[in-house]
């Protein structure tokens, strides 16, 4: 029984998405919250009906007819369909009363919902939200989950993004050529957030993690499939995806905990993965333009190469320093100055780690502690606990405290 539940829920994730998606295409992005209680609806009804006479032979055609038969029904049976459905089909000859499921109507529905999404006109996080709900099929609770949050909070987030998106007038197209590009860039950003919000996920569900960055690969493989949207950029974030999930295994412990870079069993790396981003990487460079995400993507590439060799990490620190020119952030800055240290050494890289003063960042005072220990074990031990008390959740600081431990022990 677990097994069928896990299986309808696999299925409502796979295709929850792809049914609002050509249903808000054939109807308006107006009407997409009609959309997903259709769907919801359907998916209501094959859990009452395989619960009884089992499992059909093809689930995804029998929720397809479902949803094709309660469509037409929801909107036949108030004045929307006269007043509004109607007269947009009898403006648009191309657009059919018949709800398309085929392959190609999929593909396009869901790339221009993931544009229509991901407008300026909604906030960044309410873009991700509504990503994970309409192009990835996440429940609330998930979602609230992921943002630490609860679910009434998730609700009205979703519920004022949906809102903006009526009030703009936002229309389920893909941009024309001009436009693109400076979308794309808008797109590029959520995706990136997306598989960072499972990446570095503060929740301690392990499978939600995974299927977060999983959603984001999938979302930017898409893009890949259209020539409009299959630039060099585009490449460049999905060979950085698929490094960094090619570690996903080798960074957590059996239990809640991760496993430093240094300390992780390359074994476990996936080589399929690797091999999948060096594929993207190449492709990456047929532009001009090197984009964040290009050298974000080689450094990530390097850490897929566990020799500490003095070329790796003199790359590595060529690579934050243009990053730096062109994508400033504190976490950058952050992690440039650890590439330092394996270059000039502690006291190089602490003379530059102490301009930042980033006094709210726990990692920041991790490096801090780190760099001291060769140096100075009571400023090291110092800065540690200092790391500790701003430590957001339970998991870091047992890290935390582990290297405090071998500190003390010496």
């Amino acid at each position: 029984m677990e097994k069928e539940n896990r299986s309808l829920k696999d299925l409502f994730q796979q295709e929850f998405t792809k049914m609002v998606a050509v249903i808000s295409k054939q109807f308006g992005l107006q009407h997409i919250e009609l959309a997903e209680d259709i769907v919801s609806e359907t998916f209501l009804l094959a859990t009452e009906t395989w619960g009884i006479k089992g499992v059909p032979e093809n689930p995804t055609a029998w929720l397809y007819a479902v949803a094709k038969q309660k469509t037409l029904y929801h909107f036949r049976r108030s004045k929307i369909y006269e007043e509004k459905v109607k007269p947009a089909l009898l403006e648009s000859p191309e657009k059919n009363e018949e709800t398309d499921f085929s392959t190609q109507n999929i593909r396009d529905s869901q790339l221009q919902m993931l544009f229509a999404i991901c407008t300026p006109a909604i906030a960044s996080e309410a873009q991700i939200g509504l990503a994970l709900r309409i192009l990835c099929g996440f429940g609330i609770d998930e979602i609230a989950e992921a943002f630490l949050s609860n679910k009434e909070t998730i609700n009205k987030r979703l519920f004022r993004a949906k809102e903006k998106l009526r009030e703009e007038n936002i229309r389920m197209e893909l941009p024309s050529e001009n436009e693109i590009a400076k979308r794309l860039d808008n797109v590029l950003h959520i995706l990136y957030l997306l598989f960072t919000e499972g990446y570095y996920s503060k929740t301690q569900n392990e499978i939600l993690r995974k299927d977060l960055c999983l959603e984001a690969l999938r979302l930017c493989i898409m893009l890949t499939e259209y020539d409009r949207t299959n630039l060099p950029q585009t490449n460049a974030l999905l060979a950085l995806m698929c490094f960094h999930a090619s570690r996903f295994n080798a960074r957590q412990t059996s239990g809640d905990g991760f496993v430093l870079y240094e300390d992780q069993n390359e074994a476990l790396w996936d080589q399929a993965l690797i091999r999948q981003g060096i594929y993207f990487l190449d492709r990456s460079a047929r532009g001009e333009e090197v984009s964040s995400y290009h050298l974000e993507a080689r450094i990530a590439h390097w850490h897929c190469m566990k020799e500490d060799t003095v070329e790796k990490w003199n790359d590595i620190l060529q690579l934050y320093d243009q990053l730096l020119t062109i994508n400033y952030s504190p976490s950058v800055a952050l992690n440039r100055t650890f590439a330092l240290y394996k270059v000039h050494g502690a006291k190089v890289a602490l003379h530059e780690a102490e301009q930042l003063q980033l006094e709210n960042n726990h990692f920041y005072f991790i490096l801090l502690g780190e760099l001291y220990k060769s140096i100075d074990a009571e400023k090291a031990l110092r800065n540690f606990e200092r790391a500790w008390s701003l430590a957001k959740t339970e998991t870091e600081r047992h890290d935390i405290q582990q290297k405090i431990d071998n500190l003390t022990h010496i």
